[in-house]
């Protein structure tokens, strides 16, 4: 990469230039990782590196312009708007910056396409941003049927071969909209007029390697940079898009139904869900099944001295996959033969409680025979393909139960759907994050949203907590007003939080590091530092790690303060969404 020309330097040899590439970062592309690099505390390598380059138009290349008729409208009509859609598609016409706050159901995808062929008539490209790629087949499809081949699906999982192909359309001026997760928002298209940031509550839009950048936030930035309208979207939008932006609402769901919930105790799978999964199924539905942790990601524990068998070299219990028959550290990828006496005490057996997918998908199974399971989280969808076909299969009803994690929470929209089952709704909320409330409420939400799309629907929930649910089942808007006197003066969006994290392999050093580090901070007015000392996972890959957490009302304070004590034996996070 080459920032700029300067005067050849005596003081050491220089080579000369063996081969000069086609492709090459814009001076908007530099200025853009220039802040992220300061904002994220990268270097400017890791930052620039996000970024896909422009492309040089040799002398030799034919410039392949656009047909005229297909950047002037989109290749179909857009889709009719009902009245609450027109409205709000009005409203963030009139707006640069706003949040589009509607119901699970409620056709915010509709609206979005009206604003992409609205800026593709003015002659204007658009990103549209996703969490993750288990969204990006339906979406995908209702886009092309829309735009056809004018868009593009951009996400980590592409070969390099796809990657290629997409790049030349991007290019040749052969795309209109750029979509997929969050690399989606550094590809080289030009002239963007639109970025819409959906489902922009969702922590995947947060890296969690350096540079550790928030896609929604830096959708943002870059929309003022480049000129560009930004629209942010969810039915359970965070705090801190409700506070900042301008909310559009959509109250109303497209198709109205009705959906029952009942709250029921306990901490697992029982007989009672699985008869009403089975009667269900009986009637030709399609049922969905929660549970919070992934394949068999639960751990094994000794009954006699209560210790949890630990990866050895981080300070986490390590998973068990049955299925594989393995244990394996999520944060290492050690991997060992499933253990059978304590490490400890020598007691036998260990045992294990908390349920996971594989698990829950053998107990369905055993219980409903002629049922077909489609097994829904990371361990089982591991590429695109796999994905694209295993939700053809439920959207074409040859498998009638959709069991997974996080990723069900994710915007799917399927009509038959009429039973949700929501296990382990207690243990989000009992994580030690001071979102934890707006993490298990938005997620209650999302999952039971996949369900009653277009017919009545009955939501299970397993929560002892059924009194502090049930006041915002219908309001989501209640709650974030009532959570606003909740973090007012404390958390964020009032305040900026930071995290630095140490790393060392010996404990005294990390701990020395992270004394020092404090020592300089005390000296910056206009920071707090509300802890300091182990983080809640003290060791991972033999590294033995230390966290401090620093609060401030003034974000330049912070950067200030920040800039001063970076140096390579830290890591700072900006505005964390993760503590562990």
């Amino acid at each position: 990469m080459i920032l700029k020309e300067v005067e050849k330097p005596e003081a050491f040899e220089t080579s000369e230039v063996s081969n000069v590439l086609d492709t090459y970062y814009s001076s908007q592309q530099i200025e853009i990782a220039k802040f992220i690099s300061s904002y994220y505390f990268s270097s400017l390598g890791e930052a620039i590196a996000l970024f896909v380059p422009c492309r040089v138009q040799l002398p030799s290349q034919q410039v392949l312009e656009a047909p005229e008729s297909t950047m002037a409208i989109a290749p179909y009509e857009s889709p009719t708007l009902s009245t609450d859609q027109q409205k709000a598609y009005e409203e963030l016409l009139t707006k640069e910056r706003a949040l589009l706050f509607g119901v699970t159901g409620s056709g915010k995808t509709e609206v979005f396409i009206s604003l992409m062929a609205k800026t593709i008539e003015e002659k204007k490209r658009c990103i549209f941003l996703m969490p993750e790629i288990s969204l990006t087949p339906q979406m995908e499809n209702r886009l092309k049927k829309y735009f056809g081949d004018r868009v593009v699906m951009w996400h980590s999982k592409l070969t390099k071969k796809q990657k290629e192909e997409r790049l030349n359309a991007i290019y040749e001026g052969r795309v209109d909209i750029v979509a997929g997760a969050r690399s989606a928002l550094f590809t080289p298209l030009e002239d963007v007029g639109l970025i819409i940031v959906d489902e922009e509550h969702d922590d995947s839009y947060k890296a969690m390697m350096k540079p550790r950048y928030h896609a929604r936030d830096m959708a943002v930035y870059i929309g003022s940079k480049i000129g560009a309208k930004v629209v942010m979207a969810s039915a359970t939008p965070s705090l801190g898009s409700y506070h900042k932006y301008d909310a559009v609402r959509l109250k109303k769901p497209f198709i109205e139904t009705k959906k029952n919930y009942y709250f029921v105790e306990g901490t697992t799978l029982n007989n009672q869900m699985i008869k009403k999964i089975k009667a269900n199924f009986e009637e030709e539905q399609q049922s969905l099944l929660f549970v919070p942790t992934r394949g068999n990601f639960k751990y094994l524990y000794c009954q006699k001295c209560g210790k949890t068998h630990l990866c050895p070299y981080c300070s986490v219990g390590m998973a068990l996959h049955r299925n594989v028959r393995h244990l394996k550290c999520h944060y290492c990828n050690f991997t060992e033969v499933i253990r059978d006496v304590c490490t400890s005490c020598g007691h036998t057996p260990l045992t294990s409680e908390r349920m996971g997918t594989a698990e829950a998908k053998e107990m369905v199974e055993q219980s409903i025979p002629e049922m077909v399971v489609e097994q829904f989280d990371r361990d089982s969808i591991t590429t695109a393909s796999k994905l694209k076909k295993a939700l053809k299969r439920f959207e074409n009803k040859e498998s009638h139960l959709l069991l997974g994690t996080q990723m069900l929470s994710k915007g799917h929209d399927y009509a038959n759907i009429t039973l949700s089952v929501i296990l382990g709704m207690d243990y989000i909320l009992g994580l030690g994050d001071y979102r934890a409330r707006e993490r298990a409420m938005s997620l209650l939400l999302q999952v039971a949203g996949r369900s009653g799309r277009a017919k009545s629907a009955e939501v299970i929930v397993q929560s002892q907590n059924a009194d502090f649910f049930s006041m915002y089942l219908n309001d989501y808007e209640a709650f974030l007003k009532d959570e606003m006197f909740f973090v007012e003066d404390m958390y964020p969006p009032f305040v900026s939080l930071a995290r630095i994290l140490i790393s060392h392999v010996k404990e005294e050093k990390a701990g020395k590091i992270t004394l020092d580090t404090v020592i300089k901070l005390k000296a910056f007015e206009g920071i707090e530092i509300v802890g300091h000392g182990k983080a809640p996972i003290e060791r991972i890959a033999n590294k033995y790690r230390f966290n401090i957490l620093l609060r401030a009302v003034k974000r330049s304070d912070m950067l200030k303060a920040l800039h001063q004590v970076n140096n390579p034996l830290i890591e700072i996070d900006m505005d964390p969404v993760e503590f562990s």
